[in-house]
């Protein structure tokens, strides 16, 4: 059975930092794409970034030039490294992986998830 754990949420004033790690177990997902999505209240779960099997990497608009994605293999994790936060960027954050490569923005697509991990970014 596969797991996923976030860790990393925290509160943090604009224009901070927060680094996000998503460790996987019962399975390794060096074959899969991962992604984080996010979720506001009273807002759907939307896409935030995505690194492909071969580390190709995909971000909505709001978050390229802040976030980063990455992966360490040996250690079956994903990060994602957000910085210049802004209150807007406040949400519950969600890891995922699918093992398929293509609609990496729809959480439809995705096989796996995480139980998520609250980033609240004051002003």
């Amino acid at each position: 059975q596969v797991q996923l754990v976030e860790s990393g949420g925290g509160l943090v004033q604009a224009g901070g930092s927060l680094r996000l790690s998503c460790a996987a177990s019962g399975r390794t997902l060096n074959s899969y794409t991962r992604g984080w999505f996010r979720q506001a209240p009273g807002k759907e779960r939307e896409f935030v970034a995505a690194i492909s099997r071969i580390g190709n990497t995909y971000y909505t608009d709001s978050a390229k030039g802040r976030f980063t994605i990455s992966r360490d293999n040996a250690k079956n994790t994903v990060y994602l490294q957000m910085d210049s936060l802004k209150p807007e960027d406040t949400a519950i954050y969600y890891c995922a992986a699918m093992f398929s490569g293509t609609y990496y923005y729809s959480p439809n697509r995705y096989d796996y998830w995480g139980q998520g991990t609250q980033v609240t970014v004051s002003s």
